[in-house]
């Protein structure tokens, strides 16, 4: 294929490429970035300006760009069968062991996974199981679902309905009937007085209300982050989610922790889910599963779900690449590189305290109001010169300040008035010093 100047494609992609989650009217004023390479932590541009990747891709490049242990996975996979699908009592390989590794690495009680394409469509397929074994139990008017407000779930209907920003779902009409949003412990958001703790538990508190009006018998499932990425990256109180699992446990409800986002390492163990003790009924996954080399989505379930689906008769769910094995066998390959790398560790003992220490210095950078973060994940709340009081809809300092950090060399995240931080695990001392030196400087631009 021959190729083609960044001018040409631009031109292109102006005329025939629809973006997801994007402005086109500026998009097409400001122009199309195109990345052309990308090795360890760093993407080259369009003009061959190599920018530190601060976000891993969309949270998801947890191993760092170009390793040839996925490539060479692939390439090998692909030259024996690249693609046969898990229907007609048949599979391949690599979704075999896949599965089994993931139940090595999940709570105890996750040893059954079904495989998707996406985070969104794992999600869906949750949601389904759901439905199907409340049904197999007789108790088919147990459907709703709760969620939580600064949520976010992914793009399918069910997903969106969900997601708990009204960014997301307004536009489309959304929420579906008998989704149902809950209070997300965003203290900062709710301008309270009360401390992480107090509201925490305040947001139980509400939660339980909220499912005493609608009647638990009518609840299905509550679905939550175990950090909350996409709404502002929320992290959860002290034994907050616990005692939100607790909740749904007394009130015969399942609860399922998307770790779309939480899986794999970011924050210093294989899964949230282990490293605060959640045991879920369900856990989604996808993102670091491949570290976004190809698409995978994965729903674990638990064994009590497991049986009862297994034993139900005909399971009609399932995509033509659910256990793709190309896919499959890019994932083992990444799991391969996280241990043999010790990442888990990396995160935990060197990277994340490193990365959370130069995070909190911006406490008191007079352009910021909180911050927040777990691991190797972080955000920034961005204030004006008035204070956060003079913060308007339209401000969006976030998108400002993302724009400011490119051009010091590093790619972050804008959020509403936020940025958001999130680097491949692989990152060094000396890189997460490059990374927040460049955060520093397009604040203080920000700010001037």
């Amino acid at each position: 294929m021959a190729a083609l100047s960044s001018k040409a494609l631009q031109e292109l992609d102006t005329k025939y490429h629809l973006h997801p989650f994007t402005n086109h009217d500026e998009l097409h004023a400001q122009g199309t970035h195109l990345v052309r390479s990308g090795s360890g932590v760093y993407v080259e541009d369009e003009n061959g300006r190599q920018l530190l990747d601060g976000l891993a891709g969309l949270w998801c490049t947890n191993v760092g760009y170009n390793r040839r242990e996925i490539i060479d996975a692939v390439h090998e996979q692909m030259s024996k069968v690249a693609f046969y699908p898990s229907f007609f009592n048949t599979t391949t390989e690599p979704p075999v062991r896949l599965a089994a590794k993931l139940a090595s690495l999940a709570p105890a009680r996750l040893q059954h996974t079904i495989f998707s394409n996406s985070g969104s469509e794992a999600n869906e397929t949750a949601l389904k199981i759901i439905r199907a074994y409340y049904k197999l139990r007789g108790k088919s008017g147990k459907t709703k679902i709760l969620s939580r407000t600064f949520s976010y779930h992914g793009v399918t209907l069910g997903a969106t309905s969900m997601t708990g920003l009204p960014g997301c779902y307004q536009p489309f009409d959304l929420p579906l009937p008998g989704f149902i949003h809950v209070p997300g412990p965003h203290r900062y958001a709710a301008d309270t007085e009360l401390d992480a703790l107090a509201y925490g538990q305040w947001c139980v508190d509400e939660t339980a209300r909220i499912i005493e009006k609608e009647g638990a018998e009518t609840v299905a499932a509550l679905f939550a982050e175990p950090v909350q990425g996409a709404g502002g990256v929320i992290v959860p109180p002290a034994g907050y989610l616990k005692a939100l699992r607790d909740l749904c446990r007394n009130n015969g409800i399942l609860f399922v922790a998307d770790e779309v986002i939480t899986g794999f390492g970011r924050l210093g163990d294989w899964f949230a889910s282990n490293l605060w003790e959640l045991d879920p009924d369900l856990m989604t996954l996808a993102k670091g599963i491949t570290s976004g080399y190809l698409p995978l989505g994965a729903t674990m379930i638990s064994n009590e779900i497991a049986e009862l689906i297994e034993h139900g008769g005909y399971f009609a769910h399932g995509f033509t690449y659910s256990g793709q094995p190309t896919t499959a066998a890019a994932a083992l390959a990444n799991l391969e590189v996280i241990e043999k790398e010790n990442l888990i560790a990396h995160v935990r003992e060197e990277a994340g305290p490193y990365f959370q220490e130069k995070l909190q210095s911006f406490a008191n950078h007079r352009a910021v109001g909180e911050v927040r973060g777990c691991g190797l994940i972080g955000a920034l709340e961005l204030v004006p010169r008035a204070g956060k009081a003079a913060l308007t809809p339209t401000a969006m300092l976030g998108n400002k300040a993302v724009n400011l950090i490119r051009a010091e060399g590093v790619i972050v995240r804008g959020i509403r008035d936020l940025i958001a931080i999130s680097p491949p695990l692989i990152i060094t001392r000396t890189e997460i010093d490059q990374l927040f030196d460049a955060v520093g400087k397009g604040l203080d631009r920000l700010w001037n």
